[in-house]
């Protein structure tokens, strides 16, 4: 069963490096929407095999085509063999990487936008948070191009109404087997909370013209408030999940995204990416930096900064298989 697999993605692989952008694409999303079992994954060998030394040296992740991040996930997987180092170090190799909003959909595997399934070039908070740990959790652009659905479906299940759209209870539920939410231990007996009610029919119908009949869930989320964000710095980890809980006319959610990195003199970093730009920032020049914008914001009751949620990677990371994708409605039979 191996040495077949081994056999398909080879020419899957040079068939798809072979064509052009939109029709690679295409290609892709068909091929991984019926992914492999586990372990036939991780057995997939990547076209570059193993190199010694940074192939790419000189380039950032967001200057490379995907052949060339193939070689580089390659080399990194084995040269560098812990997680946590890998995400830190692929994040700070995307540090410059322009800021784009709603930039991913499910082009070309559903109809209702032209926005593709992944994107090299540019990130928003969201984007450049799943591209990381799925190209850390890889060696390969096979197993990347998987693994980030994986992250963005639930259940891996590719479509609109199964992309993880809400952070608290689709994003951080959903990939329950990546991270784990530690908000509520680093301070215990003071983390405060707040209650989500998320109405996800109404979400989908309004911004995608798509008709569910999924129910209204409310969920109580511990978080870290501000003021007390220097208390558990020591607590975090290369590659923790932030997530910055706002303030809105008095409804309160995760607004922003992003990942701890340890400098080397073992502070602890934000890195993220906003507008410009991919940056590493101290957690004090964030919170500034957000205070700063509400004061001089020219809206009535601009957004406020609350707090942060911190989810901590798995010791025991195992990567589920992906649902397989139902027929579609219009198929007899």
């Amino acid at each position: 069963m191996t040495n077949t697999v081994f056999f398909y993605l080879s020419m899957f692989s040079r068939l798809l490096f072979s064509l052009s952008a939109p029709l690679s694409l295409a290609v892709a999303a068909l091929f991984f929407a019926a992914p492999l079992q586990a372990q036939d994954r991780v057995a997939v060998p990547s076209t570059a095999g193993k190199l010694e030394v940074d192939p790419f040296p000189a380039k950032k992740i967001h200057q490379m085509t995907p052949q060339e991040l193939d070689k580089y996930l390659a080399f990194l997987h084995a040269s560098v063999p812990d997680l946590r180092q890998r995400i830190a170090i692929i994040a700070r190799k995307n540090i410059g990487q322009p800021y784009r909003l709603n930039l991913l959909g499910e082009f070309p595997f559903e109809l209702h936008d032209t926005l593709p399934m992944y994107s090299l070039t540019h990130s928003d908070c969201l984007v450049f948070v799943e591209h990381t740990y799925a190209m850390a959790l890889s060696r390969s652009w096979e197993e990347f191009f998987w693994i980030l659905q994986r992250i963005r479906y639930k259940d891996g299940q590719i479509g609109v109404a199964t992309r993880n759209h809400y952070t608290e209870v689709d994003w951080n539920i959903n990939n329950a087997w990546l991270l784990r939410d530690v908000s509520g231990n680093l301070l215990p007996g003071t983390a405060s909370t707040f209650d989500v009610s998320v109405d996800r029919a109404k979400f989908l119908k309004e911004q995608h013209h798509t008709v569910t009949n999924i129910p209204v869930q409310n969920s109580r989320e511990s978080y870290v408030k501000t003021a007390q964000v220097n208390a558990v710095l020591s607590q975090l980890q290369n590659g923790d999940f932030v997530n910055v809980v706002s303030d809105k006319d008095g409804y309160q959610s995760v607004t922003h995204v992003g990942l701890v990195v340890i400098d080397a003199d073992g502070k602890r970093n934000f890195l993220n990416s906003a507008e410009p730009q991919v940056r590493e920032e101290s957690f004090d020049a964030f919170i500034n930096r957000t205070h700063e914008r509400t004061r001089t914001s020219k809206l009535p009751n601009p957004r406020k900064l609350l707090g942060f949620k911190f989810l901590r990677l798995r010791d025991d990371i195992v990567i589920p298989s992906s649902v397989s994708l139902p027929k579609p409605a219009t198929i007899g039979g």
